[in-house]
């Protein structure tokens, strides 16, 4: 401390020695000028820096002589002083300066002793000392002076302690808080944030304290755990675990041991591995035990009845340590000297159901009477999946007894009379048997009869009758089928068709009893083909493909040399290892053969060969090698394979897998008819399930038709045409692309986004998926049919959907709409789409409600409404109202002389009549469906169903 007078007194502030009250020797300031009037003595410190604080503390430790106890006191006496503050950038006070005088001291306060004394001891001591804390701020400068005035009293200042308060540094809720300064008012609250110690992560954020003006941390917010693999040891430390151990999540949970079956050999495990032949189910915790598979069922029994079986079992005798073991039926349907099976018809029906048993017994009825079936009875339970192998199983064979057949699906009127009518139908589905007679019943309300014929006489004209038959073998008769309705000719309707059909009259009885044979005979067909096709179906919808790390396409056009991209992705063939054997086709580039390739090593496969024709540009070879450089990047059974390429010799080739049944949608057509839904399903199945691995690998097809898609002889189909050059092409006759919007695109398969900003997503080549999913429905057909490609875009803006396809169930219907939502977001993605139609493949029931056609299109469509057929007395003014005339004659000379018989026609029907454009076809059978709905009133509900 600096001390000195501001006046001139005799007096001033003294340093002198001394004893604190505990006899220590002092220095201190003394001052007790009591007997002179107006005294103004200053004490001033040195400068103090203040080293960031913002608020100041001064601790005064002083004595003051009571001014009673001083004998003859003026009254000016004092028992206060003051302090003062100034603070400053630099230091500016020395002794003699006119600072001392002249600075713009702030007051504190004026500081009264709580105590004062009246004598001093013998021992000299000091007598009660005064202790008194004062603060000021917010402090801004580097630093201050402090000044003590005396104006009048006796006092002793023993000693000044100035200081700031601070709150220090901290481990709290697992956070590091730094050591923090309280604010500028006793008040404030200073935030800090924390930081979380080693081996913790943030639960709750922000993390912070605050910092009172007392130096004391409060109110935390926010707190840290340990992360998953690390334990509190009860202390803000985060420990590993120790090998043996593991921690799963984040928290404050302890390391615990490794759960049987299972180990961890490092620190910090999260999880303990299981051990070889154990696993841990989908929904299994980590704490659980590691588990296995179940071993297979004991003692199979069955017991058949007729086609049907009854099926029970014991458990296994281990279940892998799990209680969710459930039962699977795998049904083949074998040849009597067992060389090949097949899996069983869809038909087939299992109770309670074939997968996911919980118990012991299962009912399956619907087989084939006589027949040979292997019944395997999987055990699987929550990790059955997670092992390579395949799962435990016993396997039974049986053969079926003798049965009644099963029931005729259908029948059709072949002609009729005012007394009579002739029906024909096709055999069931499953004889059981030679079909030795059939028996047909009849009636009108309150009447019926029975009888095994097939021209029904004796009838009133201008009737409507219910008619039903059944099959008889030698195990008895089947059920009858549904009730249909069919009508005699009114006396009007027989004179009209009489005199329009005098000179077919001997031959349509004859034509009758040929279609009823031609009818018998395409149902033994179709059998045989169902038969024949339905495993190479089943084998394909168990087709999984997964590739761990999934590649991710790179474009060759990117490549600044794209015979670099060819070498990359294309493996070379030497041309000695090609045989060419005929022509198959043409491609946009050249021919296209079918061939073989024998390579070394490998056995001699048959292979499809494009070539590149002679002439060719660098361009035209660079375009036409792209295809390999794509096609060569794809891995997957539902992807056209590449072979190699051939471009050391001439001429330039790119050999891929031979698929025999060739472009999806002309087989379609080829075989109309001659599948079953839940083969076609099958084979969308395939489609999307390699659309779905070409949208993981970020590779957009932009072209995906059903013409697009090729077919081996399993049925198994394939994406394919990956050269994307054509849309650079202006001289392509294909009418399937339109160049009228820049370039060439396939208005018919093409969202309505990349037709109007060419913006071609993976969401682009769902919509395109929906029209092959109908072009599939539909068997090959056109899709729009005969509008031109500036109809189907003004359509498509006006929210006009393709309808469904003659018997196509709803379910695939409704897909087919998701695809075309105008929102391309809205649309399903390709993994959602092979869910979907697994989940319709495993419940074939699923698919049995068949789409209704809308009486009347879509406007943008046909700009006409479906006229009522009961305002029509003859087929030929049916056929005028629906500007089909031309067609007539091909109705009337093939039996079809009637509205009612006109009501049962098929697509079949229509193309044995004559009527071959797919336009035509759908605008007849819109008619016809509504001719049917109109007739519905008619037919019972078991017919209805």
């Amino acid at each position: 401390l600096l001390g000195t007078a501001w006046k001139s007194t005799s007096k001033p502030w003294e340093e002198v020695s001394g004893y604190d009250e505990n006899l220590n020797t002092i220095r201190t300031y003394q001052v007790c000028n009591v007997f002179e009037p107006s005294q103004n003595n200053w004490l001033l410190t040195t400068f103090i820096d203040r080293r960031g604080a913002q608020r100041i503390y001064v601790e005064m430790r002083f004595t003051v002589r009571d001014c009673s106890s001083i004998p003859n006191v003026p009254g000016s006496c004092k028992e206060t002083f003051n302090l003062y503050y100034y603070e400053t950038d630099s230091v500016i006070a020395t002794k003699g300066t006119a600072f001392w005088m002249e600075a713009p001291y702030l007051k504190v306060d004026t500081i009264a002793a709580d105590e004062s004394f009246s004598q001093v001891d013998f021992g000299g001591r000091l007598m009660k000392v005064n202790t008194e804390v004062r603060s000021f701020g917010p402090l801004s400068k580097n630093g201050f002076y402090l000044a003590f005035q005396d104006y009048g009293a006796c006092m002793s200042l023993l000693s000044v302690r100035v200081f700031y308060k601070k709150c220090p540094s901290v481990v709290q809720n697992f956070a590091i808080f730094p050591e923090t300064m309280t604010g500028a008012e006793s008040t404030s609250l200073v935030i800090a944030r924390g930081i979380c110690i080693p081996n913790s992560e943030e639960v709750d954020v922000p993390i912070k304290l605050y910092c009172n003006g007392d130096g004391e941390w409060m109110v935390p917010i926010g707190s840290c755990t340990c992360k998953a693999g690390f334990e509190t040891d009860n202390g803000n430390v985060c420990r590993a675990c120790p090998p043996g151990t593991f921690k799963s999540s984040q928290g404050p949970g302890l390391c615990l041991q490794c759960p049987s079956n299972s180990r961890s050999a490092a620190e910090a495990a999260t999880i303990c591995v299981c051990r070889n032949g154990y696993y841990r189910g989908d929904v299994d915790q980590p704490d659980m035990p590691c588990t296995s598979v179940p071993s297979g069922p004991r003692n199979v029994i069955s017991v058949v009845n007729e086609t049907s079986v009854i099926l029970e079992w014991h458990r296994p005798r281990e279940t892998g340590g799990r209680e969710d073991v459930v039962y699977n039926i795998v049904c083949k349907k074998c040849r009597a000297d067992r060389r090949t099976c097949s899996h069983c018809d869809d038909n087939v029906e299992f109770v309670p159901r074939q997968l996911g048993l919980t118990e012991t017994r299962v009912f399956i009825s619907n087989l084939w009477a006589h027949t040979l079936y292997s019944f395997e009875i999987q055990a699987v339970n929550g990790v059955t999946n997670k092992s390579p192998y395949p799962a435990q199983h016993v396997s039974i064979d049986i053969t079926t007894n003798q049965a009644a057949p099963s029931i005729v699906p259908i029948m059709h009127q072949v002609s009729s009379t005012m007394k009579s009518f002739t029906l024909s139908w096709p055999q069931p589905e499953q004889p059981n048997g030679i079909i030795l007679d059939y028996e047909l019943r009849f009636y009108e309300k309150g009447f019926i009869g029975m009888g095994n014929i097939s021209r029904v006489e004796g009838l009133r004209a201008g009737t409507v009758y219910v008619v039903q038959v059944r099959a008889r073998t030698v195990a008895g008769f089947g059920k009858y089928s549904g009730k249909m309705c069919f009508q005699t000719l009114t006396d009007d309707d027989y004179k009209s068709e009489l005199r329009e059909q005098l000179p077919l009259i001997a031959g349509s009885a004859a034509a009758g009893l040929v279609f009823i044979v031609s009818l018998v005979a395409i149902s033994i067909v179709c059998s045989r083909k169902r038969a024949y096709t339905k495993e190479a179906v089943y084998s394909d919808k168990l087709q999984h493909y997964s590739s761990p790390g999934m590649k991710i396409y790179i474009d060759p056009f990117t490549y600044e040399d794209p015979n670099e991209a060819v070498r990359e992705f294309a493996k070379e063939i030497d041309v000695s290892t090609v045989k060419i054997e005929e022509v198959i086709g043409a491609g946009e580039f050249g021919e296209v053969y079918k061939g073989r390739l024998k390579l070394p090593g490998k056995r001699e496969i048959y292979v499809a060969i494009k070539t590149l024709k002679a002439g060719y540009v660098e361009k035209q070879r660079r375009d036409f090698l792209s295809e390999a450089s794509i096609m060569g990047q794809f891995d997957h059974p539902n992807i056209i394979r590449l072979e190699g390429v051939v471009t050391k010799s001439r001429p330039v080739m790119i050999v891929t897998e031979f698929m025999e049944n060739g472009a999806l949608d002309s087989f379609l057509r080829q075989n109309d008819g001659q599948f079953t839904v839940i083969q076609l399903v099958g084979m969308m199945r395939g489609i999307s399930a390699g659309m779905k691995y070409l949208s993981e690998m970020n590779y957009v097809h932009r072209d995906l038709a059903a013409r697009n898609i090729l077919v081996n002889s399993n049925l198994v189909c394939k994406v394919s045409d990956f050269g994307l050059s054509r849309y650079l092409q202006d001289d392509t006759s294909d009418p399937s692309y339109t160049s009228s919007l820049g370039g060439k695109i396939p208005v018919r398969w093409t969202a309505p986004e990349a037709i109007a900003y060419r913006k071609f997503t993976s969401a682009s080549d769902v919509w395109s998926y929906g029209i092959v999913m109908w072009e599939v429905m539909s068997f090959g057909e056109r899709p729009y049919w005969d509008m031109s490609n500036q109809d189907v875009i003004n359509a498509i803006e006006q929210d006009y959907r393709l309808p469904p396809p003659m018997d196509c169930p709803s379910a695939l219907h409704q897909l087919m709409l998701d695809c075309w939502q105008k929102d391309r977001n809205a649309r399903p993605r390709f993994t959602d789409i092979v869910n979907t139609l697994d989940k319709m493949i495993r419940n074939p029931a699923s698919l049995k409600q068949v789409a209704s056609i809308p009486a009347v299109p879509s406007q943008p469509l046909l700009d006409r409404s479906i006229p009522d057929f009961n305002t029509f007395s003859s087929v030929g003014e049916w056929l005028g109202a629906i500007k089909m005339t031309q067609y007539r004659d091909n109705f009337l000379n093939s039996g079809f002389t009637s509205l009612q018989l006109v009501a049962q026609m098929t697509s079949e029907d229509l193309l044995r009549i004559g009527v071959t454009l797919a336009g035509h076809q759908k605008k007849i059978l819109s008619n016809v469906a509504s001719m049917r709905v109109q007739m519905s009133q008619c037919q019972s509900p078991t017919t209805m169903a």
